[in-house]
């Protein structure tokens, strides 16, 4: 096998597909699968045209990928569309499956993936957005965890932190608004509160309590979206904020500071302010620093450049985001913000436009369309 042929013609097998109207990344996959193929059936049966053998297996590969992801998107929509449950046992093992699903034989990442799809009732695409890959992708690692499970024993539990992550992505898809998961989310996560002491549950259950306590102000009556700082905070529930810092106390008093409680920190700092300008951002950087400590997560510095940004002005704030991938998701709507405050209103204005481009819902779109344009009307641009 002439591994050098096989890597000479890949990128030119790749610009085929493409052209015929692969998009890049099911064209990789395509290609990768067609070379799987080539080290297998080439020793015994060398093509005369290897470049066309390539080229038209990538293609078959392709459209097969193609046609096995509208079929289960149509196998989605028919799920969605089935008619509500008849009255059901009073026994509740939600949790349980949660559990089950998170089965050691799986990375952690696949059995989110998967518990998200089986018991979160997430669709592939959304649970590709919350973790930031190509639908195809997330499809593929999905039916690779079914795979993996179909012929184990589910007699063994997944552990606390699988499931934990499970019930922080089902929150968040939720809280979005695509789809309300929001109160099961609480609720299975308080059955576990109330079934394990750890203060990794407790902190990740106060900071559910404490955005969902947000929740009735972050959208005006016409649908839009409304910013932390332009919300009417009469509108937040205050027996939810007061709950949930009590819960996130007591787990901080047990210094054992994980992810969860660090983010209901901040959350909580952002409950306490009486308006957006008395909000203490030097300690919210602080808990942002913990956050990039215990994460390293790329999320978390774009949301530390904004309280940096709000802290130490917005030329640091600049600074700090500079350092990051501006491929980053949401990355371009930051930078805008953050010149918006230094004064560049006509780069805040083009920054804007194109971050609503890039938004991944329409809500968020119009929001910074509406940015755009206010800042592009202002005399002082």
């Amino acid at each position: 096998m002439d591994e050098a042929l096989l890597r000479s013609l890949t990128p030119g097998v790749l610009t085929v597909l493409v052209r015929r109207g692969a998009d890049f990344a099911a064209a990789e996959d395509a290609v990768q699968e067609a070379l799987v193929e080539a080290v297998r059936a080439w020793p015994a049966d060398p093509p005369r045209d290897p470049r066309g053998w390539l080229i038209t297996v990538a293609w078959r590969k392709f459209l097969d990928a193609t046609r096995a992801d509208a079929a289960r998107r149509r196998r989605e929509d028919l799920v969605d569309e089935e008619p509500a449950a008849g009255p059901a046992s009073a026994v509740d093992d939600t949790l349980q499956l949660y559990f089950l699903c998170a089965h050691p034989s799986l990375t952690p990442s696949s059995a989110v993936a998967l518990t998200l799809r089986a018991v979160g009732g997430l669709t592939t695409r959304q649970i590709a957005r919350a973790y930031l890959v190509p639908e195809a992708t997330m499809a593929q690692r999905i039916s690779r965890a079914k795979r993996t499970v179909s012929g184990v024993r589910l007699d063994r539990h997944g552990d606390v932190a699988t499931v934990l992550r499970v019930l922080y992505l089902v929150f968040n898809e939720g809280y979005s608004g695509d789809v309300d998961l929001v109160a099961e989310a609480i609720r299975l996560t308080r059955q576990l509160a109330a079934q394990i002491d750890h203060p990794e549950v407790a902190g990740l259950l106060a900071l559910m309590l404490l955005h969902h306590a947000r929740r009735a102000a972050r959208t005006a009556p016409d649908g839009s979206l409304v910013p932390l700082a332009e919300q009417d905070r009469g509108l937040w529930d205050t027996t939810a904020i007061t709950e949930g810092v009590a819960i996130l106390q007591a787990a901080l008093a047990r210094d054992r500071l994980g992810e969860f409680q660090a983010q209901a920190a901040v959350a909580a700092l952002h409950a306490d302010a009486p308006t957006a300008e008395e909000t203490d951002w030097t300690q919210i950087v602080e808990w942002y620093d913990e956050l990039v400590r215990l994460t390293d997560s790329p999320v978390v510095r774009l949301n530390r450049a904004v309280a940096v940004g709000e802290a130490d002005g917005p030329r640091v704030g600049l600074a700090a985001l500079a350092e990051l991938d501006d491929s980053l998701p949401r990355h371009t709507a930051v930078a805008a913000y953050l010149h918006e405050r230094a004064g560049d209103l006509a780069k805040a204005a083009r920054l804007y436009a194109e971050a609503a481009r890039k938004a991944p819902d329409l809500a968020e779109r119009d929001h910074l369309t509406r940015r755009a344009a206010r800042l592009n009307t202002r005399p002082d641009r």
